[in-house]
């Protein structure tokens, strides 16, 4: 597999996981009646917060990713920090999708979202300057 074959790869898998938060948002809505904004629901809201939650750090990483395949980066440094970063995107859904309060999958979510993040800007800079 190609370097920008295995992040493309990445840009499907987050695509659908998306698409899975999206529909889970609807789901709610349809479930708890609530036809616009968040009528003030807490499961609603934790809902629209997972998914506001991946919009806000999915596609930093994915365009990070994608430049990391366009400068023929190793591949498994983008599998590394594509599948680490999925299972973080995961563990955040639940465990914050269960809660509003602190849990061990929020928690682990965020750090390994924050890890990949940090690490995909440093190996953007890296291989531009090298």
């Amino acid at each position: 597999m190609t370097a920008i074959a295995a992040a493309t790869l990445y840009a499907g898998l987050f695509g659908l996981l998306m698409i899975l938060l999206k529909g889970n948002v609807g789901r709610v809505r349809t479930s708890e009646k609530v036809g616009f904004g968040d009528g003030n629901n807490e499961a609603l809201q934790r809902a629209i917060r997972v998914q506001g939650n991946a919009v806000e750090d999915v596609p930093v990483v994915l365009v990070g990713l994608l430049a990391l395949g366009l400068m023929n980066a190793p591949v498994v440094l983008i599998h590394g920090l594509g599948a680490t970063f999925l299972v973080a995107r995961i563990l955040h859904a639940i465990g914050l999708g269960g809660s509003s309060g602190g849990s061990p999958g929020r928690m682990f979510g965020t750090l390994l979202t924050l890890i990949v993040m940090l690490i995909t800007a440093g190996a953007c800079i890296w291989f531009a300057l090298t």
